[in-house]
């Protein structure tokens, strides 16, 4: 019998071991990759951002101790601190739900001083003060439905409308007030300002307070009801989200409607602060605020944002506004160290999410 090309053979062979082995690496690689999903994340995966956000602080924190300590060694600028970084950080709670989603909401400046009108007309009207309060607090969720509605349902640009519609709510503000002011010096408003802008334990201010019970109710909301879970599957792809089953218009207008809801209460506050109720309400406010959610860690491109961040992140933007002046640095530069905080705070988002994924 003649014998068998060796070649022939050898080469069937090898190509039968190699797919063998190529299997068998495939099945390895997978069963890694199934072992790895079934652990549970790493606390730097969980928590990276946060724990970024919370060392940047403690660092701007040192810096300020070291360059001004007869300032930061004294209770006076904490107390300040908690008097006004409220004014800014409960809107921007509420902000970084909308953020998450992937929009962006610049008209809540406008919704304060528009929240304050109703307010003011009901109150002067004879309303009962729950009543007014009542009617600040539904003119600006509603201010901010609308927005989301205009967002969801007709596809328009978040940052474009919310430009727009920032003017109409101004404009309507003024108009309406014919650009004056109405102070707030009744004695009937007494129990509500104690309840909003009181000093309770020795000089601590009830602002303070709201911001952290506000923190703690969006916290659950944001992480441990389906409403939050769905901002997140909406920020990480809203097409997705929608085939899921998730109503995407009704949720987008309710992180939208809770901006307007925290802006009216934070007009409230900032009102109540100084008895009076200025035309130009929110102005100043919307660099901080939005600072502060980027600084936080809430992703730009969202899907990603928590509640521990947004808080870290309004007291450092906090710290900046007293710290640079107590420095003995130029006023001037405290827009140039806010954009570098912003812009430091942004890389270190990208970095620690690529190296997370890696």
């Amino acid at each position: 019998w003649p014998e068998p090309e060796v070649g022939v053979c050898q080469v069937a062979f090898d190509e039968t071991y190699l797919a063998q082995e190529d299997t068998g690496d495939k099945s390895v690689e997978e069963q890694k990759r199934a072992e790895d999903l079934s652990k549970p994340p790493s606390v730097w995966r969980r928590y990276g951002l946060q724990i970024g956000v919370a060392v940047v602080g403690l660092l701007i924190w040192g810096l300020f101790l070291f360059s001004a300590p007869e300032v930061f060694t004294r209770p006076a600028i904490y107390a300040a601190f908690a008097s006004t970084t409220p004014l800014f950080l409960i809107i921007a709670l509420a902000l970084t739900f909308v953020i998450i989603t992937g929009e962006i909401d610049l008209s809540f400046p406008a919704v304060m001083a528009l929240s304050m009108v109703s307010f003011t007309w009901v109150f002067q009207s004879g309303g009962f003060l729950g009543v007014a309060f009542l009617a600040a607090i539904v003119t600006g969720t509603l201010a901010g439905a609308f927005n989301g509605f205009l967002v969801a349902k007709m596809g328009i640009p978040a940052v474009v409308i919310t430009i727009g519609t920032s003017f109409l709510f101004r404009g309507l503000e003024l108009a309406a007030m014919a650009g004056r002011g109405v102070p707030l010096t009744d004695p009937a408003l007494d129990g509500l300002r104690t309840l909003l802008v009181g000093r309770v334990l020795g000089g601590i201010p009830m602002q303070f307070f709201w911001v952290v019970v506000i923190a703690v109710m969006l916290w659950y909301l944001l992480n441990r009801t389906r409403f939050g879970s769905h901002v997140y599957l909406i920020g990480d792809n809203s097409t997705s989200a929608r085939l899921m089953g998730v109503n995407v218009l009704w949720t987008k207008m309710g992180v939208f409607a809770l901006v307007g809801a925290m802006a009216a209460l934070a007009g409230m506050i900032a009102s109540f602060e100084v008895s009076y109720f200025w035309p130009t309400l929110g102005e100043g406010t919307l660099l901080n605020t939005i600072a502060a959610v980027f600084v936080g860690g809430t992703s730009p491109f969202g899907g990603a944002g928590s509640m521990m961040g947004t808080l870290i992140g309004g007291f450092i933007i906090g710290a900046l506004n007293a710290g640079i002046v107590s420095a003995g640095i130029n006023a001037f530069w405290t827009q140039a160290v806010f954009g570098l905080v912003i812009v430091v705070s942004l890389v270190m988002q990208v970095v620690i999410k690529n190296r997370v994924n890696n």
